[in-house]
């Protein structure tokens, strides 16, 4: 069941002042998924196991019927905030806040990763000719992406500043960004008469940008800052949930790896699936060829992500080093090939 976003936030709200703790909220039973996710393809594991019932079927083979609910946020902090209020179960966002909540719940209640959602290419794209790097960018640019500072999108900028300019300066572009949803940028983006002349976004909407203005153009690819292909996005949880939910847990991240195989043998099943989820007025055949663009890649197993775990810690935005992938992810045999 899809929440509307206002009866979610109205709950949240009074959730927030009924706990004084984080994760105060009773323990939810087998059977119960409440996930957060954001905007864009690179949810379309989840639209797709939504769609074909993955998530029941797969439940149903552990013993378990699952009530699922699925709410839809903008930008990591509110994601992070559903979380350790109790008010989901499983939070959908970029490596940048998962690594901020896993930092900050070490100890407590140990946030980390439970599956990427796939291999994507973020690209900054701007109206301005005169950017063609982001050195070019000046106080007349504005940039939008989910959540300043930390959002997945606003972490690579970060990490393209600090290679740029050097590690002290990687928060130099920090004053252009401005917290927006995907798909209010892209508008902006593409009817360009705003001062917001740049985004930093994903998959559909940097494409319709690229497509819908012909002054916009790529400054910025994420897989170049990032070394390669990368898991940007990902999907994570409390250690507490997963432990009291193997079987949910299991037929979640089971249903995941399903809905992926699903994508790479029938791409056009894949796109009605998230046209129906989302209600986008997207057109079909655009999607359908975004979503066979050879850079992406839909799996469970999360690549070349410590690179960004590492930089974060080197730069102190985050406190702990992590020495390997698996120190912010869960175990799970799905995820076995991760990095």
């Amino acid at each position: 069941m899809r929440i509307p976003f206002q009866k979610f936030a109205a709950g949240l709200s009074a959730l927030a002042l009924a706990t004084a703790t984080a994760f105060a909220a009773p323990a939810r039973a087998e059977g119960q998924l409440r996930i957060a996710q954001q905007f864009g393809l690179v949810y379309l594991l989840l639209n797709v196991a939504e769609d074909q019932k993955l998530i029941e079927k797969h439940a149903k083979l552990q013993g378990v019927p699952v009530k699922v609910d699925v709410v839809q946020l903008s930008g990591g902090n509110a994601v992070n905030d559903a979380l350790l209020s109790g008010a989901i179960d499983v939070a959908g966002a970029g490596v940048g806040p998962l690594l901020t909540i896993w930092d900050r719940t070490r100890g407590r209640q140990n946030v980390r990763g439970i599956a990427s959602l796939g291999n994507f290419p973020y690209y900054l794209v701007s109206t301005n000719p005169k950017v063609r790097t982001i050195a070019d960018f000046s106080d007349a640019d504005r940039i939008a992406l989910p959540a300043v500072t930390v959002s997945v999108q606003a972490r690579i900028l970060q990490m393209a500043a600090a290679k740029k300019w050097g590690t002290a300066q990687y928060t130099r572009l920090d004053r252009l960004t401005q917290s927006v949803p995907h798909p209010d940028a892209t508008a902006a983006v593409i009817a360009g008469q705003t001062e917001l002349n740049s985004h930093f976004g994903n998959p559909p909407f940097q494409d319709q940008e690229l497509a819908g203005n012909p002054k916009a153009h790529i400054v910025l690819n994420s897989y170049d800052v990032l070394g390669g292909p990368s898991s940007s996005t990902v999907l994570y949880a409390t250690e507490k949930w997963v432990k009291e939910n193997p079987k949910t847990y299991r037929a979640f991240v089971d249903a995941l790896n399903e809905a992926a195989q699903l994508i790479a043998a029938d791409p056009e099943l894949a796109t009605d699936a998230y046209l129906r989820v989302t209600r986008a007025k997207t057109d079909r055949a655009f999607l359908l060829k975004v979503i066979r663009n050879p850079q992406i890649e839909f799996k469970v197993a999360p690549q070349n992500t410590l690179g960004l775990a590492q930089f974060l810690h080197q730069a102190g935005a985050i406190k702990t080093r992590a020495a390997s992938w698996r120190d912010y992810f869960f175990e799970h045999p799905a995820l076995a090939a991760g990095s």
